[in-house]
């Protein structure tokens, strides 16, 4: 298990998975890192991160890219624009990457949650999705998602993030891994 006082958890504040991600990471004393950035709504205040112009710049993604990518239209406001580059920057801090949504029939998972699970893949990193409405946990191998059965945080330096819309037995995924994982 792993001691709190090593970890970081990554995330972005938002309200929904993210926030409640952070309340059990405070619960358990671990480091929080918020990525945000000038003019964005965060539920959470510990740990904020406020990243500058030419940080969100670093992450920059072409919205034809990820459109495509994501079988489905994003906005091309400015706004939309930061809130995926600073979940580049939650993806890129994290060894590896817990998401709670929904897997979707194409592979991807809803919503804006279903970038940073993208990103995650592009990035080859350790990707964990807990679907609400399979109530199960599952991981990306290679090129599908199979049952993760209870997985466990195996690093220090992790990222917390999912849907807006949390469900009971989405937060009750979340307490339970973070019991899984970290000592008291």
């Amino acid at each position: 298990m792993l001691n709190p006082r090593d970890c970081v958890m990554y995330s972005g504040g938002a309200p929904g998975a993210e926030a409640f991600f952070g309340a059990v990471a405070e619960r358990y004393d671990i480091q929080e890192v918020n990525y945000t950035f000038d003019g964005h709504q965060i539920e959470r205040k510990r740990g904020i991160r406020v990243l500058t112009t030419e940080e969100l710049a670093l992450k920059d993604v072409s919205l034809a890219y990820v459109s495509k990518l994501m079988n489905r239209e994003y906005t091309r406001a400015p706004i939309f624009r930061r809130v995926l580059q600073s979940i580049c920057w939650q993806v890129s801090s994290g060894d590896e990457i817990y998401v709670i949504g929904a897997i979707q029939p194409d592979a991807t998972v809803k919503g804006g949650t279903g970038w940073g699970a993208e990103f995650a893949k592009i990035c080859n990193k350790p990707l964990y999705v807990f679907d609400q409405a399979q109530d199960s946990w599952f991981s990306w191998l290679e090129s599908e998602w199979i049952p993760a059965g209870k997985p466990v945080i195996t690093s220090a330096h992790f990222t917390g993030t999912g849907t807006r819309f949390l469900e009971d037995n989405g937060r009750r995924a979340i307490e339970e891994l973070f019991a899984r994982s970290v000592k008291r």
